[in-house]
């Protein structure tokens, strides 16, 4: 049994989706984020309030390339630095209302996607569905940490 072609056109729905929203909703705002500065914000937003330094060493940038790539996106009011309470010389990444709402975007068809799961499978189909999930999470995804228990300093 072969999932990989399924998976892949699982992910692949969600990417059109995402795509045909953004491309559609153009004509109502401008186009502000180029496609780097999105997957940068959808990294900053996924690690949870990272430090620059924390940034440039997940993807694999020099700190001066994050840096540059941070100001632009503070500039265009996607991305914001909030000061340490802890260590005043440290600052945190903090996406702002402006990205959420594009982010928003993303996720509502993940939203309708899972309401539609919870309409045709039964609960204990969707608990095995659930734990399936955790598996591939923690286990068979070891490169990428799971920072959506990370806690961090205003």
């Amino acid at each position: 049994m072969s999932f990989e072609g399924d998976f892949q056109t699982i992910y692949t729905k969600f990417k059109l989706h995402f795509y045909r929203e953004i491309f559609g909703n153009w004509t109502m705002r401008e186009a502000t984020l180029t496609t780097v500065e999105t997957f940068c914000m959808e990294v900053i937003y996924a690690m949870q309030r990272p430090t620059i330094n924390e940034f440039a060493n997940f993807i694999r940038i020099s700190q001066p390339n994050a840096a540059y790539k941070v100001n632009n996106l503070i500039r265009k009011g996607f991305l914001r630095k909030v000061r340490s309470q802890k260590d005043k010389r440290e600052y945190f990444l903090e996406a702002t209302d402006k990205y959420i709402d594009y982010l928003d975007i993303k996720n509502s068809y993940m939203h309708k996607v899972l309401e539609r799961l919870e309409g045709r499978f039964s609960e204990a189909q969707l608990e095995e569905l659930d734990n399936m999930f955790k598996i591939i999470s923690t286990e068979l995804m070891p490169e990428i940490p799971d920072f959506q228990q990370r806690k961090r300093d205003a």
